[in-house]
């Protein structure tokens, strides 16, 4: 299948007209796979969690955000798949367009499937772990490091779980969504961001 196809959901939903979000691009890796999780204030406040798999960002919805307690299983629904290009998308989508609201680019980093090192099991590829329903992968990112995992519930096809991994990351007493409001690519509050305020220089 190819990008085109991969995103065919992602412009329907769209007017480019309206909306300054990416239409598309190249598709293609850069060495490491990137992850990218933005804040989306629109009709309900959640973070949409990002993973580059294949030349396009596969994405969830995250009602409550991310975690760094391994007791604490996150909701995650399932999304369209977005362009390589949105993980640097950080601004306001127009009220009246899908998705209206403010977006943050809150953490971004680099990832690496855990299934394809793994000398003790059959090594798979990232789209094979989430096909079957079962992804373990390790972040590197500027706010959220170390590994986690998605699992698909059975609930229904676009329903997962997102959970930390208990390594040496994880804090149960840290609670980042919280305590780390910032981009991290502009540095701005979400209230500058949708004021237009322009980043620090």
């Amino acid at each position: 299948m190819s990008e085109k196809d991969f995103l065919k959901e992602y412009h329907r939903k769209r007017n480019f007209d309206r909306t300054s979000e990416p239409f598309s691009g190249a598709g293609e890796s850069r060495g490491q796979p990137i992850f990218v999780i933005q804040k989306h204030d629109a009709s309900h406040l959640h973070y949409d969690f990002r993973l580059e798999v294949d030349g396009v960002l596969k994405s969830w919805a995250v009602p409550k955000g991310p975690s760094t307690n391994p007791a604490e299983k996150r909701l995650a629904v399932a999304t369209e798949d977005h362009p390589i290009e949105y993980a640097n998308f950080e601004g306001n989508i127009p009220e009246g367009e899908y998705g209206g609201g403010t977006v943050m680019v809150w953490d971004a980093g680099t990832y690496q499937n855990l299934k394809e090192e793994d000398d003790q099991h059959e090594k798979i590829s990232m789209k094979q772990a989430l096909d079957e329903g079962h992804a373990t992968f390790r972040l590197h990112g500027k706010k959220l490091s170390g590994g986690y995992v998605l699992i698909r519930t059975r609930r229904g096809k676009g329903q997962w779980l997102l959970i930390k991994m208990d390594d040496d990351e994880a804090d149960a007493r840290r609670n980042p969504v919280s305590a780390e409001p910032r981009s991290v690519l502009t540095g701005r509050t979400m209230e500058e961001i949708k004021a237009g305020k322009s980043p620090e220089k």
